[in-house]
């Protein structure tokens, strides 16, 4: 007799070995305080619900997803191994049939690290959700994947990681970029130029509560969803959105999580943000959880009540109905040249900055290192009409010399393949 596949399945990961530092405010407590909570309320009991133990990402998986100009052990130490592994735990649970959803509650978090590594940003140093993507499509041959970013903060890593890949969707619901870091995730960055409208940002006001999240997935991400048609649906489960969160401005409760998943119905969410560690996030995670699970969550209740929370302001939804149609007829509209890149013999430039708010490394850290790092970086992408074309990427930071990278699409054409051999062999000439 074939075993019914759970309904949900659970990884847990708190990485009792890792911490920024003891007081701040993504530490293990995040996801010890989340166990407790759902097992206080009993749904490690539900027959629907099945926990699972996370593997540790492989250096293929790394090297598979990022371009990573430092050696492997200043990128990511065991606990990122096993974040990222739990991400591929749950990735693989729906993709071998063992259970119909996932949520890997994971961390350290990952949506800020870009493609290539020179450090951390955002306290990510490897990019979770793309490791386990990467790792999808490698091993069980999925082609179109979705994202949706519910994280207060734009996840302006894996915008980065799929700029390019006119195969993978990516959407961010994120507090606006001139309030609160990174300081991206604008409507107008819709992707690179051969896959102008596969990103899709939603920057929403301070202060914006249920009634405006809901009206911008109602408006925007669940029409995109259905017209893309894609093969996974990727939450990047960011809970800072909460009202009672210590570091972000936005409104949303519990039961507004719960509901916004219910309506991006994602197959597998990854756990990133949130850090009202006692009062919010066993909430949210529970709210969440239920929701994936198919249970009534409506009577779940954050300690502090949000009664007297005012609702989303008549100008904040105004504005979002607005944004909606600005994002679908831009979206509609290929314009290239907008999208930060120039023209020339038969490749498109980008010169990027990308700053790193903490060491390279986890391990083995020279004294003499800087804290803060800035990568220069200058990719070069072939104009092809047969595939996504041959991307090359030149990436060097006050911790890594000038270091040269191809990255070919996986249905590369012949002739970007001959490109990439040609220049790969000048290169090694020179």
């Amino acid at each position: 007799m074939t075993k019914e596949p759970a309904r949900l399945g659970l990884i847990f990961f708190p990485a009792y070995d890792w911490a920024i530092s003891s007081t701040h405010p993504e530490r293990e407590e995040r996801l010890l305080y989340t166990h407790d909570q759902l097992r206080e309320e009993g749904i490690f009991d539900h027959p629907g619900i099945k926990e699972f133990r996370p593997e540790a990402a492989e250096a293929a998986d790394i090297f598979r997803t990022h371009l990573v100009p430092l050696p492997l052990k200043r990128v990511a130490a065991a606990p990122h191994l096993i974040s990222a592994g739990g991400a591929i735990t749950a990735g693989r649970l729906v993709a071998a049939g063992q259970a119909e959803k996932a949520f890997a509650l994971v961390r350290p978090p990952g949506h800020h690290a870009g493609l290539a590594v020179h450090g951390g940003r955002g306290f990510c140093n490897i990019n979770n959700e793309a490791i386990m993507i990467e790792r999808l499509k490698e091993e069980f041959g999925y082609r179109k994947i979705a994202i949706v970013d519910t994280d207060c903060h734009h996840g302006d890593g894996t915008q980065d990681i799929y700029w390019h890949d006119p195969d993978t969707l990516f959407i961010s619901i994120h507090q606006d970029g001139r309030t609160l870091y990174p300081g991206t995730g604008f409507p107008d960055e819709m992707g690179g130029p051969q896959a102008w409208g596969s990103t899709i940002n939603i920057p929403l006001p301070p202060e914006t509560g249920d009634e405006g999240f809901h009206l911008a997935v109602q408006l925007i991400v669940q029409p995109i969803l259905a017209e893309w048609q894609p093969e996974l649906v990727i939450n990047s489960a960011g809970q800072d959105n909460h009202f009672t969160d210590p570091i972000t401005n936005m409104k949303l409760t519990a039961q507004g999580y719960a509901q916004m998943s219910a309506m991006i119905n994602p197959d597998i969410a990854v756990l990133e943000g949130g850090y009202a560690i006692q009062g919010a996030l066993p909430y949210t995670n529970l709210a969440i959880i239920m929701s994936m699970a198919g249970l009534d969550w409506t009577a779940v209740r954050e300690p502090l009540p949000a009664t007297g929370r005012p609702p989303t302001k008549k100008e904040v939804l105004d504005y979002i109905r607005k944004m909606a149609e600005t994002i679908h007829k831009k979206r509609r509209k290929p314009e290239p040249s907008n999208s930060g890149s120039v023209l020339r013999d038969g490749y498109w430039l980008r010169e990027r900055r990308i700053f790193y708010d903490t060491h390279a490394v986890t391990q083995d850290v020279q004294d003499d290192w800087p804290h803060y790092i800035n990568e220069r970086r200058r990719e070069s992408l072939r104009d092809c009409p047969d595939c996504p074309g041959l991307l090359i990427v030149e990436t060097a930071s006050e911790v890594s010399p000038l270091k040269t990278f191809f990255k070919l699409p996986r249905s590369a054409c012949p002739k970007c393949l001959a490109a990439a051999e040609e220049k790969e062999a000048a290169l090694r000439k020179n």
